[in-house]
């Protein structure tokens, strides 16, 4: 079978063509994916996560999942802004920050909301010293983790949870973790 020069250098062509429409197509759907997964207030978050020794990846999960970048944000129970604190959370952890105890501090403030998130993520982490644990507590709360943990029926082990009792919280864990796994592959 004799193949022309001019067919040969059409299906070339051709494959060129498809291979740039691929290449095309996949950057889009990777700077697509990137405009939904932002790394909003990246200079706040990477400082801040290194202070306080919390993963980004995780860091930019939450605050999606929280607030979807919106610093203006306030939940239908009173949390506000990037990283949803509740005000007494918000005063608790000012009164623990000698830098900022005697000074007002805006809760709306970006790098304030994300200092502050961070920093009791990392009083979190502290405490229960596992990812999975942390985004239970960040949602449900250190006490209600810890009384988790005390159960039987939610804790075989006391220090890892086979069940977490809150739809609401249970939805929130997995919902963190998928948003953490599409961070560390886009990023």
């Amino acid at each position: 079978m004799v193949i022309s020069m001019r067919s040969c250098k059409k299906s070339i062509a051709l494959l060129l063509a498809a291979a740039l429409l691929i290449g095309c197509a996949y950057t889009g759907l990777s700077t697509l994916r990137k405009n939904i997964f932002p790394k909003g207030y990246a200079g706040y978050v990477e400082k801040y996560c290194a202070v306080y020794g919390i993963d980004p990846n995780l860091a930019y999960a939450v605050i999606h999942t929280e607030s979807g970048f919106d610093s203006n944000a306030v939940s239908h129970l009173g949390a506000c802004g990037l990283m949803q604190l509740m005000p007494d959370t918000f005063d608790w952890l000012r009164s623990k920050d000698r830098d900022c105890a005697d000074r007002y501090c805006d809760i709306f403030d970006p790098e304030t909301n994300i200092r502050y998130g961070l920093y009791f993520l990392s009083i979190i982490q502290q405490r229960f010293g596992n990812e999975h644990l942390m985004i239970a507590a960040y949602h449900a709360g250190m006490g209600r983790v810890s009384s988790w943990l005390d159960d039987t029926s939610f804790s075989s082990d006391g220090i890892s949870l086979h069940t977490i009792p809150f739809s609401d919280t249970n939805h929130y864990v997995k919902k963190v973790e998928r948003t953490k796994r599409i961070y560390e592959t886009l990023y």
